[in-house]
């Protein structure tokens, strides 16, 4: 038993890691992998995708202060995350993001659809958990009320304290989420627009 529950979380953890390198990675098929968290448009004016491309080494890729993108020529899309470096103080998260960029000539103008993405891993095991933790506080306030747990003042105290602390749970699992979703999306927002400098041709602030 403590074998396979050993073996368990080791194929447990080699998919999380899986999921991580393979998201981190800058190759097309990683490009768009990942779950969608939010979408935006953009425009870059009077520069057409040639001088987009043209911004990009010839491996593709462009180095940034705060972030690393690359081009792929025949997708016609950009991916860019923010750099994380070795032995930086910068707190990580467990829900990292980056953007696939598909780009579209309109005119003179570059059309830009940005895609938002985070690990599957990221996603799925925060969603199991709230639904776990909202599960778990339900299933008890029902099973309280139908084993008699309303008979007495005391019973029913005991009661709502219990639910009150699940319910104080998820809150506080929601602040988590909702506080590092800000602050990595602050942090890919600061590469982006370092990026959309360069592509316009803008010195980077």
């Amino acid at each position: 038993m403590f074998l396979a529950g050993l073996f368990g979380a080791t194929m447990f953890l080699a998919l999380v890691m899986g999921d991580w390198a393979h998201f981190t990675s800058l190759t097309a098929p990683a490009s768009r992998y990942g779950c969608r968290v939010a979408r935006m448009e953009d425009w870059l004016h009077r520069t057409p995708v040639a001088r987009v491309m043209a911004r990009f080494e010839k491996m593709g890729s462009f180095a940034l202060p705060h972030g690393i993108a690359r081009c792929f020529y025949d997708e016609r899309r950009i991916v860019l995350r923010p750099q994380y470096r070795l032995f930086s103080i910068r707190f990580r998260t467990a829900w990292p993001m980056k953007v696939s960029i598909d780009v579209e000539q309109v005119g003179e103008d570059t059309y830009l659809l940005c895609t938002k993405r985070i690990p599957w891993s990221s996603a799925i095991l925060t969603l199991m958990w709230f639904a776990l933790v909202a599960a778990g506080t339900v299933g008890f306030a029902i099973a309280y009320v139908v084993q008699g747990g309303l008979t007495t003042l005391g019973s029913i105290l005991m009661g709502l304290g219990i639910t009150g602390l699940g319910l104080l749970v998820l809150a506080f699992g929601l602040v988590t989420v909702t506080l590092a979703y800000r602050l990595e999306d602050g942090r890919l927002t600061q590469a982006y627009q370092e990026l959309r400098q360069a592509l316009a041709g803008e010195p980077l602030s």
